[in-house]
């Protein structure tokens, strides 16, 4: 890990505060899945990489360290988090519930303009599929899931949703041998849409859940989760 690997993360952008700094773009970072399961990050090394003090740094940590980013070790710093499989199956299954009411509500509330920026982030995602960019595709499949997530207009679901650690579940279980995008996935994000688009709320929360179930599925199915770095 450098200074360098942050450079693409807009949440390391100042923002406001030197606290703010460090928490988002320390936050942002492990989000993004950089850094691998089990990382030990040390206090020198992070005032460094974002250029706070040692106590800014120290607070951030501490905060993500509550929040269950990051675990502490006494005199050695922190590390990145590493979910066992029964963790990470719970966490999986707690998102499948959630972002399906968030899409039920989405097809309830959602705006014209909210929908029409859901037609352009599918068809750009058909568009990665066809010329096979994963990266792409995969962006469009998080920018897909964070719009659906704005469109319901619930923020007691949507603040639910967002203290689930999910992206780092899927970043230690992810197999990189399999496919990617799963087989069936653009499919089960156009049949989200239809739903959202024809305003069923009931249609749009079964869409959903089969499609994060699947993906659930799929990444604990056969998959041992790859040992912590030292």
């Amino acid at each position: 890990m450098d200074s360098e690997s942050i450079g693409a993360v807009p949440g390391a952008k100042a923002s406001g505060t030197r606290y703010s700094q460090a928490y988002e773009g320390l936050r942002s970072l492990l989000l993004s899945g950089s850094i691998e399961p089990g990382t030990r990050l040390t206090e020198a090394d992070l005032t460094r990489m974002f250029d706070v003090s040692r106590s800014t740094m120290r607070t951030a940590l501490a905060r993500l360290t509550q929040e269950g980013y990051v675990t502490g070790e006494v005199n050695r710093g922190v590390r990145t988090r590493s979910f066992s499989a029964e963790e990470a199956a719970d966490i999986l299954e707690a998102r499948e519930i959630l972002e399906s009411a968030l899409a039920g509500k989405a097809a309830e509330r959602a705006t014209a303009d909210e929908v029409a920026e859901l037609r352009s982030t599918l068809q750009a995602m058909e568009e990665s599929q066809s010329r096979g960019d994963q990266d792409a595709y995969s962006r469009g499949n998080r920018s897909f899931h964070q719009q659906v997530k704005l469109a319901a207009h619930q923020t007691t679901l949507a603040r639910a949703y967002d203290t689930l650690l999910y992206p780092l579940v899927m970043r230690q279980y992810r197999n990189l041998s399999v496919q990617h995008p799963r087989s069936g996935s653009l499919e089960e994000h156009q049949t989200i849409l239809l739903a959202i688009v024809t305003r069923n709320p009931d249609a749009a929360v079964a869409a959903m859940r089969h499609h994060v179930g699947s993906a659930r599925r799929a990444l604990l199915l056969d998959k041992s989760p790859m040992p912590p770095v030292t």
